[in-house]
């Protein structure tokens, strides 16, 4: 693990909302800590309190709960350069609902939340940065909730492979079938429907 290439990766990351000098770039890569984790790790599993924001430099995660029948829901899904978390549990201190699971071997970058209110001290655009990736997550959970009521199913897919491209590759079907909340059958339709649309 090159954790330099990693570091810098998360510097242009940060950079991309926010400056940073080179004695604040040093200040944060003091407090970062580094996880690899194998295809089918977890990262966090269901009753762990959520105590890092994490930041995926390669691979892929994804995050699920299980309902009252036993069935996996899969409500995250995570590659390069996003965020996964259980923001819930990290920002309530209580015990996570979920699980976070690597799809690939994953990299991960991780700051403890101790060490990210130092540097909200230390670093102000730090803080900065946070305000607008939480403002930026409420609009996208909005977003999701309001078309998981109100959209049909192609249209919901059709967003999905819009919004998040190069992704669907990545992930096995049943697990886009279920963060679509749809069935693996109706989303083989669905992608022969988009295919036949777009071509």
């Amino acid at each position: 693990m090159d954790t330099d290439i990693i570091i810098s990766q998360l510097i242009q990351h940060f950079q991309e909302i926010i400056p940073l000098k080179k004695n604040e770039i040093d200040l944060i890569s003091q407090k970062l800590e580094f996880i690899r984790l194998k295809k089918k790790d977890y990262l966090l599993r269901e009753g762990q309190i959520s105590r890092h924001m994490r930041f995926i430099a390669t691979g892929s995660l994804y995050a699920y709960h299980i309902d009252e029948k036993g069935k996996e829901n899969i409500t995250q899904l995570g590659i390069e350069n996003w965020w996964v978390n259980d923001l819930y549990s990290y920002l309530s201190e209580l015990p996570s609902r979920m699980f976070i699971q690597a799809n690939e071997d994953t990299t991960i970058v991780q700051i403890s939340k101790s060490n990210l209110e130092l540097l909200y001290r230390e670093v102000p655009a730090i803080s900065e940065f946070w305000r607008l990736k939480m403002q930026s997550a409420y609009v996208t959970l909005q977003e999701r909730t309001f078309e998981h009521s109100r959209a049909d199913a192609y249209t919901k897919y059709r967003n999905f492979v819009t919004a998040y491209r190069n992704i669907e590759q990545r992930f096995p079907q049943y697990m886009i079938a279920s963060f679509l909340g749809i069935t693996v059958e109706y989303l083989s339709y669905l992608r022969k429907k988009h295919l036949s649309d777009v071509s």
